[in-house]
């Protein structure tokens, strides 16, 4: 499955990515590395998650998502006021679990503590789960990339031969068909590169031809990554989750002190390695940056070649985000940047799904799919 229109209008793409389901999902990532935390659902074929929010006005029963007439009071639900309640026309599926997360390595390492399942066909690890930007003075304020290393449901370093070995796994059982590989910062000029290029060989060499998209900041080498794409990268990922320097500085204080030109220069040489539309970067909906600034900041990525990736702000618990009562952005917002930067895509020829593998090529956490993005 790849980044597909659902058939879900923008409008209810937006309100849905923001608020949420109620609904229990037996394959759910957790709090941890980057923005999102999500229960996983199929739609017409493809992969879309969603926040499971026990006070959403939206719940998944029977196979259907409804909208519900809720009586809240103070965040509980008081009244479940189903007579009242509107069928969307959506049929979903929780996407079940796989059957690699029942298995350990040799050394009794739970596979699922070394990568997780995104959507029904999408696997992901997180190499590094530690950041050396993680100080509460410089920590991106959406990110809980450590709370899931300090809760036991991940290990602090995956080894190329351990997310080999879970790649064939879930492949060979479960049928993943394309990968991410992300890491938090680490201390060397390559800020993890290289070994992410080590994962990569040796999951590639255990599953010839499975696409996989790495993720990483700016890497002080420009060379890591062309080492990166001889590894067998299929495309990447180079986050800067907000052009705006306010933003920057008041979000991700840490990683805001990386200048706009390294990206830019990082950007333009992914390009130049991985080819136009196999570079991506996420856009964060809700950093406070004026929605016409947003757009017009990801119309000069696509005229780079870089698939900006906007997705709403998820505030999710044990960030900062979370303890300051940050909020996510309004749905409308969401539907209206959401649907400008897809028309610039189409416009630009340029698809998410094309990129093989990576957050784009799944789209389930954005309302791009629905924008024709």
């Amino acid at each position: 499955m790849s980044s597909v229109d659902l058939g879900i209008p923008l409008a209810v793409r937006a309100e849905l990515a923001v608020r949420g389901v109620r609904t229990i999902t037996a394959v759910r990532r957790g709090p941890g590395a980057g923005p999102s935390d999500d229960g996983h659902l199929v739609v017409d074929g493809g992969n879309l998650a969603l926040p499971i929010d026990p006070g959403s006005p939206y719940i998944l029963r029977d196979g259907r998502i409804f909208e519900d007439d809720l009586i809240l009071e103070d965040g509980l639900i008081l009244k479940d006021g189903r007579a009242g309640e509107r069928d969307l026309g959506i049929v979903a599926e929780p996407v079940t679990r796989p059957r690699f997360y029942d298995l350990s390595t040799a050394d009794g390492v739970p596979y699922r503590q070394i990568a997780l399942l995104h959507g029904a066909d999408v696997l992901a690890s997180t190499v590094v789960q530690t950041c050396i930007r993680y100080a509460e003075r410089e920590r991106c304020r959406f990110c809980a990339i450590e709370e899931s290393l300090r809760a036991g449901s991940t290990v602090a370093a995956k080894t190329p031969e351990h997310l080999a070995e879970v790649a064939a796994a879930a492949h060979r059982l479960d049928g993943v068909r394309q990968m991410v590989l992300t890491t938090g910062t680490t201390a060397g000029p390559d800020r993890g590169a290289r070994h992410l290029a080590r994962c990569v060989r040796a999951v590639r060499a255990a599953v010839p031809g499975l696409p996989i998209q790495v993720q990483i900041e700016p890497p002080g080498d420009l060379s890591s990554i062309d080492e990166l794409h001889a590894a067998g990268a299929s495309a990447i990922g180079i986050h800067v989750e907000s052009l705006d320097e306010a933003a920057r500085r008041s979000w991700m204080p840490g990683k805001g002190s990386v200048p706009m030109a390294e990206y830019e220069a990082a950007w333009d040489r992914a390009v130049a390695v991985f080819g136009r539309n196999r570079v991506s970067t996420y856009l964060l909906i809700g950093l406070g940056e004026d929605p016409d600034e947003l757009v017009a900041g990801a119309a000069g990525l696509i005229g780079r070649g870089v698939y900006p990736f906007v997705v709403p702000l998820r505030v999710l618990p044990g960030t900062l985000a979370d303890r300051d009562g940050a909020r996510g952005p309004d749905p409308a917002v969401v539907a209206d940047v959401t649907g400008r930067v897809g028309a610039l895509l189409r416009d630009a020829g340029m698809s998410g799904a094309d990129q093989g593998a990576g957050c784009a090529a799944c789209g389930a956490c954005s309302a791009l799919p629905a924008a024709g993005g």
